[in-house]
C-alpha cells in the first residue's frame, strides 16, 4: 500500500467518525462588529462612529420617538392578551401602513402581504417566495448594495446579476449601467431596487431616471422588487415613496419590503412588512397562501410589539401629526449635516445631493485604517459613513482629518 492510498483511507476513516456540527467550517465575522468593538475598546474622548447604521440625534443618542413612547403607554394599559396574532401579524398595522407606501395608488384586492420582523425578514420572505415561483430566476442588484442583501438571496438560491451602481469618483449614480444591465433582463427575471436613501451611498434616482426604468421593466416583463427600509428619512415621506409609486403605476406586479425600524427607531423591535402586488384578485389570494405558508415555516408568527406601537400611532391623529413632525426633525437633521459638510469642503459637495443616513467615500481600506488609528474616526473598510454619526461639533475635525489622509 502507498502511502498515498494510507492517507487516503485514513481521511476517509476520519471523515466517517466526525460528528456532524465537527463538518462545520468557520464563518469570517461580520466586518462591522468588529468596528464596533474597536471604537467601544478605544478610549480617547474625542473618538467619532460613523460606521453604526442608526439614526442618531446632536448628542449622539438613538432616541425613542415621543409617540412611540405615548403609544407603549397606551398599550401597557389597553393590551390584555399575549395571545399569537397569527402568521399574518396585526392587519391593522399593515393596512394603516397601505396610504405610506401606495399613496393615492388604489390596487385594491390586489395586493397582498403580511407583517414580517423588520425589513429584513420581509427581503427574506420575498426571496422565498420568488424562489418558489420561478427558481430560475435572477434577480438584479446594483452594487454596492445593502451588506446584507447577497446573503438572503444566497441562502434563498437565487442567482444575483450585479451591476455597477455607482460612480464613486463622480459620487454618481451610473444610470447608463443600470439601465444596460436591466436590458439584458429576461421576463421573469427580478430586479432588486432601493426606494429611497440608497444604503450604503445615498445615491437615488430621480423622477425621470425612475419612469425611465419603469417603462424597461415593463417592456421587459421584469419583476420590480423594491427594498423601502428609509421612507421620510431621505427628501419627506411621499417624496421617498414616489418612485416606487411611479413603478407600480408602469407594471402589473411587484414586491416591496418595508421596514418601519428606522422611520419609527423601532430598531430593536424588528417591524416590518412584505406588500405583494398582483395582476388580479385571483392571483393575489394565491400569493397570500403562499406567504402564508412561507411565513408560518420561517418564524411561524411575527413579534407583536413592534406593530402594535405602529399601529396605535397610525390609528390616532394627534400620535400620527407628532410622528411625523419628530420623523421631519430626524430628516433635516440629516440633511443639515450634509450641507455642514459640504460648505467644509467641496470634495464634500457631492454629499449635499444625496439623501438618508449614508455615503460611500472615496477611500481606500488603508486610508479607513489610518482614520482609525491615528484619528479616532471609525467605519467599515468600504468607505460608507453614517451621516448622523456627525454633530456640527464633530465635522470640523472629522473633515480635517480626511483632508490629512488624502
Amino acid at each position: 500500500m502507498t502511502v498515498e492510498t494510507m492517507l487516503r483511507e485514513a481521511s476517509a476513516d476520519r471523515e466517517v467518525t466526525m460528528s456532524l456540527l465537527d463538518r462545520l467550517s468557520a464563518q469570517p465575522a461580520d466586518p462591522l462588529l468588529a468596528v464596533i468593538g474597536a471604537f467601544n475598546a478605544d478610549p480617547r474622548p474625542h473618538k467619532i462612529d460613523i460606521g453604526v447604521g442608526v439614526y442618531r440625534d446632536v448628542e449622539g443618542k438613538t432616541p425613542v420617538l415621543r409617540a412611540v413612547r405615548a403609544a407603549e403607554r397606551r398599550l401597557v394599559e389597553t393590551q390584555r392578551s399575549k395571545g399569537y396574532i397569527g402568521p399574518e401579524g396585526d392587519i391593522g398595522f399593515f393596512e394603516r401602513l397601505k396610504p405610506l407606501v401606495f399613496g393615492s395608488l388604489a390596487p385594491g384586492d390586489r395586493v397582498s402581504g403580511l407583517q414580517t420582523p423588520g425589513g429584513t425578514g420581509a427581503l427574506r420572505l420575498a426571496a422565498e417566495l420568488i424562489a418558489r415561483a420561478r427558481p430560475d430566476a435572477r434577480i438584479f442588484v446594483g452594487e454596492p448594495t445593502w451588506a446584507n442583501h447577497p446573503p438572503i438571496l444566497k441562502a434563498a438560491r437565487l442567482e444575483m446579476v450585479g451591476y455597477r451602481h455607482l460612480d464613486l469618483a463622480a459620487q454618481a449614480l451610473d444610470f447608463d449601467a443600470m439601465m444596460a444591465a436591466l436590458g439584458t433582463a429576461r421576463r421573469g427575471d427580478v430586479a432588486l431596487i432601493h426606494g429611497c436613501c440608497h444604503n450604503p451611498t445615498g445615491v437615488d434616482l430621480d423622477p425621470d431616471q425612475w419612469r425611465a426604468v419603469a417603462a424597461l421593466l415593463s417592456e421587459r416583463g421584469v419583476l420590480p422588487w423594491i427594498d423601502l427600509a428609509y421612507q421620510g428619512l431621505g427628501q419627506g415621506l411621499d417624496a421617498d415613496a414616489s418612485g416606487a409609486r411611479i413603478v407600480l403605476e408602469a407594471v402589473d406586479e411587484a414586491l416591496i419590503a418595508y421596514s418601519c425600524d428606522k422611520n419609527f427607531g423601532l430598531y430593536r423591535e424588528r417591524t416590518g412588512a412584505l406588500f405583494a402586488v398582483s395582476r388580479d384578485v385571483e392571483a393575489a389570494a394565491v400569493t397570500q397562501s403562499n406567504l402564508l405558508s412561507l411565513a408560518r415555516a420561517n418564524w411561524s408568527m411575527p413579534p407583536d410589539w413592534g406593530a402594535a406601537i405602529v399601529r396605535t400611532i397610525l390609528e390616532d391623529a394627534a400620535l400620527t401629526a407628532d410622528w411625523r413632525a419628530e420623523l421631519e426633525e430626524m430628516r433635516a437633521r440629516i440633511a443639515g449635516i450634509r450641507t455642514l459638510l459640504g460648505a467644509a469642503d467641496p470634495a464634500l459637495a457631492p454629499l449635499t445631493r444625496e439623501h438618508g443616513l449614508f455615503s460611500m467615500l472615496p477611500l481606500s481600506p488603508d486610508q479607513v485604517r489610518v482614520l482609525r488609528e491615528d484619528h479616532a474616526i471609525y467605519m467599515p473598510s468600504s468607505g460608507r459613513i453614517n451621516i448622523a454619526g456627525l454633530t456640527p461639533t464633530t465635522i470640523p475635525p472629522f473633515v480635517a482629518a480626511l483632508a490629512a489622509v488624502r
